[in-house]
């Protein structure tokens, strides 16, 4: 089962750098007055437990091997580093700079976009919503025949059909294909699993599909590997993936159609007009369908 979402929606959500992952785990559970407390001062500047818990959240991924202590240390420790230069920078007066400006308030609008993400889209699925996605995907996937079949191969037509009389006679197929088979199947008694069409080489799934479950093929099939005696043990529809295998996929795709719908609201309301023509086809080029 593939759960679908516009393939060009995703460059939306991972245009800002953008981790649905990562920005949950951003989010904690502690009291505003745990959050807000003061854990240390620089000059008259006050440092609160909440900007540790950002610089906790924006180590370098190397750093989420150390033990939690470690972890809280390197945190603090940078975001001491960056208070202090920051004081510094301010005293030069680069804080000044119109460029500079302009950094910040992309990255006020970024913090804001995520903090907007998240109570619109994040908060919003439940595991309720997952799941009622997944059996609506289930109930419209048409499920594809598969057999379960064994084989046994050999390199000539008299080798196959010598076999093929052996069993005829009621010899065992597991243990033949134990002894004679010459392919990589064979110590396994020729097992090959589950295969659904569009697996194996032709000849040999037109063979297997043919079969009926019980029963093997009466006279040899040839392919590019040799000589095969295929024995058919059951057929039956492919099921669904378990609903714990996919919940992850499903959630990110989501995540993606919540976001895309979002976008869409704010751009029914709110004019975007791309002053530059070349820029402005390089959107157009990767804008989703339906989003003008």
């Amino acid at each position: 089962m593939q759960v679908n979402v516009p393939l060009r929606a995703g460059i939306l959500v991972m245009a800002l750098g953008l981790s649905f992952a990562a920005f949950a785990q951003e989010q904690t559970d502690g009291a505003p007055e745990q959050m807000d407390k003061i854990i240390a001062t620089i000059g008259d500047k006050t440092v609160y437990q909440s900007e540790l818990t950002f610089a906790e959240s924006d180590l370098d991924p190397q750093f989420a091997q150390l033990p939690p202590e470690q972890r809280t240390a390197a945190a603090l420790s940078a975001l001491l580093d960056i208070k202090l230069m920051a004081q510094q920078a301010e005293k030069a007066g680069l804080g000044k700079d119109e460029l500079f400006q302009r950094r910040v308030e992309f990255l006020k609008d970024r913090a804001l976009h995520n903090e907007y993400f998240k109570a619109k889209v994040i908060d919003s699925i439940s595991d309720e919503k997952v799941k009622a996605r997944y059996d609506k995907e289930v109930a419209a996937t048409v499920p594809e025949q598969e057999v379960k079949a064994r084989h046994i191969l050999v390199d000539s037509l008299e080798q196959a059909k010598a076999i093929v009389e052996d069993l005829n006679a009621g010899q065992d197929f597991v243990e033949l294909a134990k002894e004679k088979s010459t392919g990589p199947s064979g110590p396994q008694g020729g097992d090959l699993g589950y295969f659904t069409k569009g697996r194996m080489v032709p000849e040999f799934e037109e063979a297997a599909f043919a079969l009926e479950s019980g029963s093997y093929t009466k006279e040899p099939i040839k392919t590019q590997f040799g000589w095969h005696i295929i024995k058919v043990e059951d057929k039956r529809d492919t099921p669904p993936p378990p609903f714990e295998k996919v919940m992850d996929q499903i959630s990110r795709v989501l995540l993606q159609e919540e976001y895309l719908a979002l976008l869409q609201e704010a751009r029914a309301t709110i004019e975007v007009d791309v002053k530059d023509e070349n820029l402005k086809k390089l959107l157009d080029s990767v804008k989703p369908q339906g989003n003008k």
